[in-house]
């Protein structure tokens, strides 16, 4: 089984972003560089997260500086009618040769009620069903309308006003969607209508636990699915080179820093004095931060080159979850990633920061190991020693400005 692996591209970027001192300002000039970047270098696709920007939006706007990456695009169903985010998809894939991926977000009650849709968890997820089958219905060219408990549309004739002129799909089987769910409602809606079920990532045995319980409930339907991981990554030339990086990343933190970070993920109820986890080895880093002493990088590391430390999507001291990394030399990174494969992931969406010079690593590094599923041939990247120098000497402009 080969793999697909994709780049993140949502703002903010950086040396070290969850830092204000190691935060870019993120502008669209930015965000063409980095789709450029990934384009060239050959990943499946990218990641368009949830960010201050509209990301169907910001995606549209990136086509012309691409040529074969395919934007995976956070949606919330709801924010726009099924119909008009069908036109929308039906656009997209005319200008792009049909390279939109579509995240299902079905987000928290507090979130979606910001976004005017009020539904209680489970109800969130039976309209989201109903929201995206009238989405691909409407995508596919069907137009007699879709009459559920919560998405009314009238049928539709193809008469001479412009609203009612469409275009037709692109992708004769609809728009891939991917997505998460993690609830038992949750995961029966993924298995119901994912092509591709994701998860933040774990260990690979536990990960692959998940993924054999998504695959049961699917097949028990006669479904099968695809499965995918949510890693950050480090990979350099040596496996001492990115330990040095990940413990020069966790040197910019101080134990007040940590402390916080583990408040945010306890249990409710629970208190961090007294907190006992149940994996000896968070314990252990718990009891050092209760002495004032911020653990070493590998007191972090919960499986060979697996790594809970600080990133831009969370600080995971109790327990792998958004912010967990990939660590180490690209031989050691590849056995992970294909350990992973092993259990059944077959997509990999990737964030190192800053993400225009780790992209290059990846790819220079790391691409020539993998057997790689990405529809066409992956250019084989030459990084000289003067380009690692322009990318050092550019990372040090941005971080003193």
């Amino acid at each position: 089984m080969a793999v697909k692996i994709l780049w993140y591209l949502t703002a903010p970027d950086g040396p070290y972003p969850w830092l204000e001192d190691g935060r870019w300002e993120t502008d669209y000039e930015h965000l063409q560089q980095v789709a450029f970047t990934a384009d060239k270098l050959g990943f499946y696709g990218s990641l368009m997260g949830t960010s201050s920007y509209e990301t169907l939006a910001v995606a549209a706007s990136l086509i012309p500086f691409t040529k074969r990456l395919k934007f995976l695009v956070a949606q919330h169903p709801g924010e726009v009618k099924p119909a008009v985010l069908a036109k929308y998809a039906q656009t997209f894939d005319e200008f792009s040769k049909g390279r939109l991926l579509f995240n299902v977000v079905n987000g928290n009650d507090a979130g979606l009620a910001a976004l005017g849709i009020h539904y209680q968890h489970d109800e969130r997820y039976d309209f989201s069903k109903e929201y995206w089958t009238a989405f691909q219905q409407n995508y596919l060219g069907d137009r007699n309308g879709f009459n559920g408990k919560f998405v009314k549309i009238a049928p539709r004739s193809e008469g001479g006003a412009p609203m009612s002129k469409w275009h037709g799909p692109t992708n004769p089987k609809g728009v891939q969607l991917w997505g998460a769910g993690t609830s038992d409602k949750g995961m029966q809606h993924s298995v119901e209508l994912l092509d591709v079920y994701l998860s933040f990532a774990n260990t690979p045995p536990k990960l692959g636990e998940k993924f054999a319980k998504v695959a049961a409930k699917a097949a028990s339907i006669g479904r099968t699915l695809e499965y995918g991981t949510r890693l950050q990554i480090i990979v350099r030339e040596t496996e001492e080179e990115a330990w040095e990086y990940a413990q020069s990343l966790l040197d910019k933190i101080d134990v007040d820093y940590a402390i916080q970070a583990v408040k945010r993920q306890l249990p409710p109820d629970a208190d961090f004095d007294t907190y006992i986890s149940p994996d000896p080895q968070v314990q252990h880093n718990l009891e050092a931060l209760r002495a004032g002493k911020l653990p070493q990088a590998r007191d972090f590391e919960i499986y060979p080159n697996i790594w809970t430390g600080p990133s831009w999507f969370g600080f995971d001291i109790l327990g792998p979850a958004s912010g967990t990394t990939l660590v180490g030399s690209p031989e050691n990174v590849a056995a992970r990633i294909k350990e992973y494969e092993s259990y059944g992931t077959s997509a990999f969406i990737l964030s190192g920061f800053p993400l225009i010079s780790e992209a290059y690593r990846v790819a220079h590094l790391l691409f020539p190991l993998l057997d790689l599923d990405h529809g066409f041939e992956v250019p084989s990247v030459k990084v000289k020693q003067h380009q690692n120098n322009q990318i050092q000497t550019h990372l040090q402009q941005r971080t003193v400005a």
